[in-house]
Formats: structure tokens, sequence, C-alpha cells
């Protein structure tokens, strides 16, 4: 039998940005309760594994990733392991088949249950712990609000992205009820946050020293519209610009539907000088036969009318977007519209996903019927040649912006070293339409030491396929430029 109590704790946080939220609120209850956080997991009393479950690739990372630590119970000092978050709430009694050494589960609205996993003894139970298991299943009937132990205030966490950017997120769950989409499911309807407590968030993430702010939620455009908030997004990016301007920060949008996207929308993102000008919309395809079957309640033509008024509307905006191919029923003429909007609309960063079946939602049993069902080959297919689409507009356009010798203020991320020759210092850092973890980065060489953090003034030298290459403004004329490689 283990022995008690437990002192320190490893914790892998898997899956999306308003994940990796949650397993900072997670990260800081554990903290204020004492325990030390360690990352040699071979020397961690317990391990967390705070799970994604939203496609069948991301259960498969989560379960191997829960073995992996349950493993280490029978070859290193670990006595406890714990699976929480979103693969919990969703397939929680498969788990316990999936990963039988499982010490207790908390679900996505159970995580300030965290402490109370960690403290039962082990002696105690006869069978892994449930905590609060069953939370969310009995609040569904009385509206998702009352499920207990969830919280819509994120400002006690333990920020785990560099010091000078963060996550803040404006609302969770979300109402659109996409075909082939499990968060409704998991993360139940959805919940804006007051704008007040958004606000506080922002003002002790900046007095911090986050310089960035990315905005995420299920469905960003959307923000406001549960609560009865009838400025919208609109409003909140109007507040966070006021918020920002003292520190002369950045607000990043991203998960925008583009459903709802307003006029008044694009006039923020337009005016505000604090909102860089950037947008995250994931449109997951361009035909109209598939944007139906998908439950998107937008057409292609509504789509690309959008993504013109923003080109149009808002200098220098920088547009990424996802797609998902192979989707039941999906035929070489969808593919062919998808491939042929890509081209029109010529997107700085693009995702492709394959589709899988989703148990729960309502395309998870299309495929069921073979003649809608797309081939695991021509799903591959397809994603390399969309994926090759995208490859050559990136490059083309990194290309461009170091021919024009373009001009940007670039956050530098992290410091890389030093060039072989000791001359450069070199920087990895980011442009106002690369977003952090998804883009491509630029890569700064200078002659001074910089600061991870500032903001650098540089112009475009070259580029490396798709990240670009610059140097401080200021330096130029004194040094010629060398070449990355």
């Amino acid at each position: 039998m283990s022995s008690f109590p437990i002192k320190n704790v490893a914790f892998v946080s898997l899956g999306c940005p308003k994940n990796l939220v949650d397993s900072e609120q997670m990260l800081a209850t554990v903290t204020d309760a004492g325990y030390e956080l360690i990352a040699e997991h071979n020397e961690a009393d317990a391990i967390i594994i705070n799970t994604c479950g939203f496609l069948e690739a991301s259960k498969k990372e989560s379960v191997e990733v829960i073995n992996e630590a349950i493993s280490l119970k029978d070859t290193a000092k670990v006595q406890r392991v714990i699976a929480a978050g979103c693969l919990v709430q969703r397939h929680r009694a498969k788990l316990l088949e999936w990963c039988p050494g499982i010490d207790a589960m908390i679900g996505v609205f159970d995580r300030d249950h965290i402490v109370d996993a960690l403290a039962t003894k082990l002696e105690d139970e006869k069978a892994p712990s449930w905590i609060a298991a069953n939370a969310l299943l009995a609040a569904r009937a009385r509206g998702i609000k009352e499920v207990a132990g969830y919280t819509e205030d994120d400002s006690n966490r333990l920020q785990l992205t560099p010091r000078h950017w963060a996550y803040l997120r404006v609302s969770e769950g979300c109402n659109q009820n996409c075909a082939f989409c499990t968060i409704p499911s998991i993360r139940g309807k959805m919940r804006s946050k007051p704008i007040e407590t958004i606000v506080a968030e922002a003002k002790k993430l900046l007095a911090s020293g986050v310089f960035e702010l990315n905005l995420i939620g299920q469905d960003t455009t959307s923000y406001g519209d549960d609560i009865g908030y009838e400025e919208g997004l609109v409003g909140l990016l109007t507040e966070l610009n006021n918020t920002v301007a003292p520190f002369r920060g950045w607000i990043r949008l991203m998960y925008a539907y583009p459903s709802n996207f307003s006029d008044e929308m694009i006039d923020a993102i337009a005016s505000l000088p604090h909102v860089v000008k950037y947008i995250d919309i994931p449109l997951q395809h361009a035909s109209d036969s598939m944007l139906t079957a998908m439950r998107r309640n937008v057409s292609s033509k509504t789509q690309s009318e959008l993504l013109h008024k923003l080109r149009d509307r808002v200098s220098g905006i920088a547009i990424r977007t996802t797609m998902i191919t192979g989707f039941p029923g999906e035929t070489e003429e969808d593919h062919q519209a998808l491939l042929d909007f890509i081209t029109t609309h010529k997107f700085d960063a693009l995702g492709v996903f394959q589709y899988s079946a989703e148990e729960g939602t309502v395309a998870g049993t299309m495929e069921d019927n073979v003649t809608l069902r797309v081939p695991e080959e021509t799903k591959q297919s397809r994603e390399e040649e969309l994926m090759l689409l995208q490859q050559s507009i990136a490059f083309e356009t990194a290309a461009k912006r170091a021919e024009q010798e373009c001009i940007f203020d670039v956050l530098l991320d992290e410091y890389l070293g030093e060039t072989g020759e000791g001359e450069l210092h070199l920087f990895k850092g980011r442009t106002y339409h690369q977003a952090p973890d998804v883009d491509a980065c630029t890569i700064v060489m200078a002659e001074n030491k910089l600061t991870v953090g500032e903001v650098a003034r540089c112009t475009i030298t070259d580029s490396d396929e798709y990240d670009m290459v610059a140097r401080p403004t200021d330096e130029l004329e004194k040094v010629i430029s060398l070449p990355l490689r």
C-alpha cells in the first residue's frame, strides 16, 4: 500500500488553449494548497493529466499519456494518477476500462475538487474517486450554470504561457451545434463571463507583465448574447482596448464564428488601436452542400462576402482559418470548391483536419452509410493537396514581405542564442499577423542583445519557408543582413 501524504505533483496539459486555462486554474489551486510542482515525473508523488477528448486522435493521445503515468506507479515514486478535463467529462465510464489504474477523475466543471483528489487516502478507497462525477449530468436538466464547482472567474491561475502573453477566456461552451463537434456535449451551452470579470482578469494579467491578450472561447463572436449584454463583442473589444491602452499592449481575437460577424465588429477591429489586425475565424468548408451538412448556418457566398469586407475595411488584416476534409458525403466537386476558395482568399494561415466520426455528434453515425463515407486514403490525399496549396500561398507571402522590406513590430518570444560567428543574437518572435503556438514565426537577428517580451521595430530581410527573417530597423544601415542558413 502506498504511503501518504502526497507532497509533490507533476502536471500534463493536453489540448487547446481553453484547456490550458483550465490547467492554469488547477495548478493555482494545487500550489495554493501547499503542493510542490515538479517537472520530473519519476520523482513525483502524483501526476495530474488534464486531458483532451475533442477528436479520436486527441482521445488516443490522452489515454496513452495516462497509461504511461500509471506505469510509473510500479517503477517510480508515483502513488497517484489523476485524470481531469474533457475526456473525463465525455467518457468517464469508458476511461476506467482504457486506463484501469486511474486513482481519481475530475470533470471539466469539477476542477476546484482537484485538491480533494490529491488528499484522499488510497487505503480509504474501494474504487477510484469520482469527485463530483455526476454534477454535470444532474445539472443539465436545471441549466448549466448550476454545475457545482464551475466558476466564470479565471483570475486565480498559474500562468503556463511565457510571462509576456496569455490567453483570456471570455466565454465557455457553445450554442452553435455544428454536426461534427463534441464541444456542446463536453462544455455545455455558452456562458459568457460578465464584462467586469473579464476586465478585472485583464488588469491582473497586464499588471503581472502580460503584453498580449489572446481572447478565446468556443465562439467569441457571440459574446454576450446569452447574458443580455447588448454591446456584445464590440463592447468587449472597446473595454479591453481601453484597459490595455496604458500598457500599449496587443489584443488578439481567436475562434470567431462567421455567421454572427457584424459590420460593427469589423469596424471595431479596424478602429481600435490595441486590437491587432488579425482574426482567427474557423470556416471548416466552402462548399454549400458541406456547410449545410455540417450545420454551419452560413453559405459559401456569405463567407466570401465577409472575407472581402474584412480585407477591404481592415487595412493589412491577417486571417487564419481551419478546414475539415473528408466529411461524410464530400465529393470531388466539394473538394475542388474548397481548393478554389483557398486560392481566391489566400489565407495568412490555414489548418486542415481530416474528419473523424465522434460519438454523440449529429454526424457521428453518418459514415455508417457507405455511400457517404470518404475513404481514409482519399481524406489523406485531400489533406495533402489542401496543405500544399496553403504552403505555396504562405511561402509566397513571406517572400513578398521580404522583397518589399516590410516593417513590423515584432514581439520577442524566445532567445535562440548567437550566430556561428557570434556576431548576431537570434530571437524567435511574432508580428501582429502571427498568433502564438499555431502560426509561423519571425526570426530576428540583432547586433545588440534584446529582451524577451519586448517589441522591436524590424525590417523583413528574408524568408525561410513559412517564417520570416528580420533585422532591427535601426541596425540595417550599419550591418548587412546575414542569411538564416
